[in-house]
């Protein structure tokens, strides 16, 4: 009875882990680098810039960080708002569509890649408790093979631009995990991404 019970508790701690890592989602930022010859300014407007093929996540992320920096007390713009075009434009598209908006600076997100991680969980063998609980349970031969969990990892890349001096001002390089709810985590890189401007006076 205590062996079957150790076994089901086992299996259990298995299960949960796995619910438990499947369903978790993680954003952090994991690389940062500032101009060091940059001295910042206020500005006065920011134009966001979401590079993706899929509109509804562009606007998605567009609206987030809009909304975040204006929470910040800083006024920013969609750049939907000034290209509705799918995909790239040209470069003189672009600076009519910042310059139309009144803007002083752009942060532009890009997925940089995406990768398929793989974790593995040890096999297990219940310990007995007792001498002949050892004896017998080798007899049985019960083993708990190693677990394999499959997830995805985003990295993705966000930089800042002073658009009138035409210079890069701050870039940092994010990684989320296994993500499921979408806008939630375009929320939360958001967050993450601002509360860093915010620490390093650069917006």
């Amino acid at each position: 009875m205590m062996w079957k019970l150790r076994r089901c508790n086992f299996q259990l701690a298995g299960l949960i882990t796995m619910l438990m890592f499947a369903g978790c989602a993680a954003t952090e930022l994991v690389n940062q680098w500032n101009n060091p010859a940059y001295t910042a300014p206020w500005f006065k407007k920011v134009m966001v810039i979401a590079v993706s093929k899929q509109p509804t996540i562009r606007r998605n992320f567009e609206d987030a960080f809009v909304a975040q920096l204006k929470a910040a007390r800083v006024d920013a713009v969609q750049s939907y708002q000034y290209i509705p075009d799918e995909g790239q434009v040209e470069e003189a598209r672009l600076n009519k569509a910042v310059l139309a908006a009144g803007a002083d600076a752009a942060l532009i997100t890009r997925l940089v890649r995406k990768e398929q991680q793989t974790n593995v969980t040890p096999g297990y063998y219940p310990p007995a408790l007792g001498f002949y609980g050892g004896y017998s349970g080798g007899w049985m031969g019960y083993y708990e093979p190693p677990r394999v969990y499959q997830y995805d990892v985003y990295i993705s890349e966000t930089s800042l631009y002073d658009v009138t001096k035409n210079q890069l001002v701050w870039s940092g390089t994010a990684q989320t995990t296994a993500p499921g709810d979408i806008n939630k985590e375009i929320k939360n890189y958001a967050e993450i991404t601002i509360n860093a401007l915010k620490e390093r006076k650069l917006i």
